[in-house]
């Protein structure tokens, strides 16, 4: 039988690569919500050794990978690249060199078969990533995407359309809770330590700041939360007291949290939607999880979120992007190109 037609209806197979950082990664998406095949390459024991993502040694790595996990997903997805309708590929936002070798992977094979390019925004990719496991999630609705580079609130006014309505004016979320883990001796990646450890502090045990930005009620700003708790570590090591890690996790925690919850459900109470999604990799963080079911269900709005292995980068999420920019029409030449700083 052949695989693009199934009882009469076209499937659509979406080869996705994904590479802006330290994760090389291939999926096969059918029809943009059916995940066969979602291979990852972590590299995050090897920049543990560094406390943090070194580009160029990324780089390096992401070259040895690409082959190796474009071969092992289209063959746990059991299909051959004639079967492939489409090559969706991160083309940016993130680290350039990183970006270059799956957008240069995607084109060659793009070249090699005649299979259609299409290039994917990385965050509409963390966005696309709810629609894999809720069939019932269609635009339009509000979604905080939070990562390591990234702190936006957007609408989503449908498929790969999007209106950025918030954003960090400085360092992101993820950014900050890796400073924050780093000063506490946690070490990278900070996110999961963090919140792992929080779950044996008290939330309430330290007053850290909520910034607010008077021009939007919508932007984000974590630098001067990170500064408090810097400042925090400073006056006891100077004062000769007795730091309790946890506290300090679980209170910074609390104070990024409360802030994420307060611009989301202001922005889903101002734009009247029933629906709220988050993504991207502190998406994954179980306090703000749990913080965003307890206020959606206060407000009587239905809340989506990705399994964690969907928040982190993935090629899954960019399959599922790719097949509705495939839909819309969007196709790439081969001049196509990393953009670092691709903007929504």
């Amino acid at each position: 039988m052949d695989k693009n037609t199934e009882n009469g209806i076209e499937n659509n197979y979406i080869l996705a690569i994904e590479s802006s950082c330290d994760e090389t990664a291939a999926s096969v998406v059918r029809n943009g919500r059916e995940v066969l095949s979602n291979v990852i390459a972590s590299q995050i024991a090897l920049h543990t050794l560094y406390g943090g993502v070194v580009p160029e040694i990324a780089s390096r790595r992401h070259i040895e990978k690409i082959n190796q996990v474009i071969c092992q997903a289209l063959s746990e997805a059991g299909v051959g690249l004639r079967d492939i309708t489409a090559i969706a590929v991160t083309y940016g936002p993130g680290l350039v060199g990183a970006l270059l070798v799956g957008v240069s992977a995607a084109k060659a094979i793009s070249f090699a078969t005649g299979i259609p390019l299409v290039g994917v925004h990385h965050i509409n990719g963390h966005i696309s990533a709810n629609y894999i496991e809720h069939n019932d999630l269609e635009p339009p609705f509000v979604c905080m995407v939070a990562s390591g580079g990234h702190s936006h609130l957007v609408v989503v006014e449908d498929y790969g359309i999007y209106r950025l309505i918030g954003r960090t004016r400085d360092d992101a979320a993820g950014e900050a809770f890796d400073k924050v883990a780093r000063a506490i001796g946690l070490g990278y990646p900070g996110g999961p330590k963090i919140d792992k450890l929080a779950r044996e502090g008290n939330p309430d045990a330290i007053v850290f700041p909520r910034a607010r930005v008077a021009e939007n009620e919508y932007d984000f700003s974590f630098s001067g939360l990170k500064s408090a708790v810097l400042n925090y570590l400073n006056s006891c090591e100077m004062k000769g007291e007795a730091v309790c890690r946890a506290d300090v996790a679980a209170s910074f925690q609390r104070a990024v949290i409360d802030v994420c919850v307060e611009h989301s459900m202001a922005a889903v109470r101002e734009f009247g939607y029933d629906r709220f999604a988050i993504a991207g990799g502190v998406a994954s963080n179980s306090a703000l999880r749990a913080a965003f079911e307890e206020a959606c269900a206060a407000q009587g709005v239905k809340f989506y979120r990705p399994s964690p292995v969907y928040c982190t980068d993935n090629a899954a999420m960019i399959g599922a992007a790719g097949y509705y920019e495939f839909l819309r029409g969007v196709r790439h030449g081969y001049d196509l190109n990393a953009v670092p700083n691709l903007s929504l």
